[in-house]
């Protein structure tokens, strides 16, 4: 296959597994009015569970599952719960638009949180990308004049766990196997989620229990599409794909939600998404770092979910 032809098939692997998150998140936001996000997490990587560990334990190249990190791996673990949790109750009581334009803050934080972790600089133009991208934040929220819910923290949390959890990533995915990077995760959340549902768990009808079913395979699924759009073309042409979520947010909260984006909604996400696409361009010129760039690190999604869709798998 040719240079051009790997490109496009990149390019179009990438499109096909943030719209099948788009859908994802849609089910997620469905069901978000009738159960708790901790049983909409749990049900839905029981549902993951299953082929993720088998895909694993037949895969010959993994011989130990035993992490050479343990506690930023069960630090790692505890911002993939929090951000999922955030995500999830974001996506359930504020439009899709909304929890998007907040939840693309992420890169943004792993820019600035990789200086004290990761030894990187920013330079100047990258540092404005970064205050106008917080801006952006800001237009969104617009302190003062509208109200700022539990929904717009718990968005801001996930991010922010979210950047956390790319950070830890960065910092360790050379010396930890993806099986343990993938499993551990899935087995704790079943663990925690699984130890709350005497507080919050509701009896799931059929066709939820199908919605559940939904959630968890097609979030395997796009990913196993973008980890391949990764491996086919180069992270600064795949990582700016994951903003056109932002349009099938629009679409699906205009058809299933009766949500229509506000003006200041859509200046404050185009702002945040054009600050996004700047950093992916800066940090993937060879003279900005002498490191892999952060925005081109295994996490392709800026909301770093639950761990029932594990973004990105550090090669083996």
């Amino acid at each position: 296959m040719t240079s051009t032809q790997n490109l496009g098939r990149g390019v179009f692997l990438a499109l096909v597994g943030f719209a099948l998150f788009s859908g994802h998140d849609a089910v997620i936001k469905s069901l978000g009015g009738a159960y708790a996000p901790f049983q909409v997490i749990l049900f839905a990587t029981l549902f993951s569970f299953v082929p993720v560990s088998v895909s694993i334990v037949t895969d010959r190249a993994v011989d130990t599952f035993r992490p050479h990190h343990p506690w930023l791996i069960l630090i790692r673990t505890i911002c993939m719960l929090i951000a999922g949790a955030g995500g999830f109750y974001a996506f359930s009581v504020l439009p899709m638009t909304e929890v998007y334009a907040l939840l693309f803050a992420a890169p943004l934080l792993v820019t600035v949180l990789a200086v004290p972790f990761l030894g990187e600089t920013i330079r100047l133009r990258r540092g404005i990308a970064v205050i106008v991208g917080f801006i952006g934040v800001l237009v969104v929220l617009r302190p003062g004049t509208a109200e700022f819910t539990l929904g717009h923290f718990a968005a801001i949390g996930a991010a922010t766990a979210s950047a956390f959890s790319n950070i830890i990533v960065r910092k360790i995915s050379g010396d930890e196997r993806s099986a343990v990077m993938i499993l551990i995760p899935m087995i704790v959340t079943i663990i925690v989620m699984g130890a709350l549902m005497p507080f919050v768990y509701v009896p799931v009808e059929a066709l939820d229990l199908g919605a559940f079913a939904v959630i968890g395979v097609v979030g395997v699924i796009a990913q196993s599409f973008i980890i391949a759009a990764y491996r086919a073309a180069p992270a600064v042409l795949i990582a700016p794909l994951q903003y056109s979520q932002i349009l099938w947010a629009v679409l699906f909260g205009a058809l299933f939600f009766s949500e229509w984006p506000d003006m200041w909604v859509g200046v404050g996400a185009g702002i945040i998404i054009a600050s996004g696409v700047f950093i992916v361009w800066r940090e993937s010129r060879l003279n900005v770092s002498a490191r892999a760039p952060v925005t081109g690190s295994s996490n392709p999604r800026p909301d770093s979910g639950p761990s029932m869709h594990p973004k990105g798998l550090p090669r083996d």
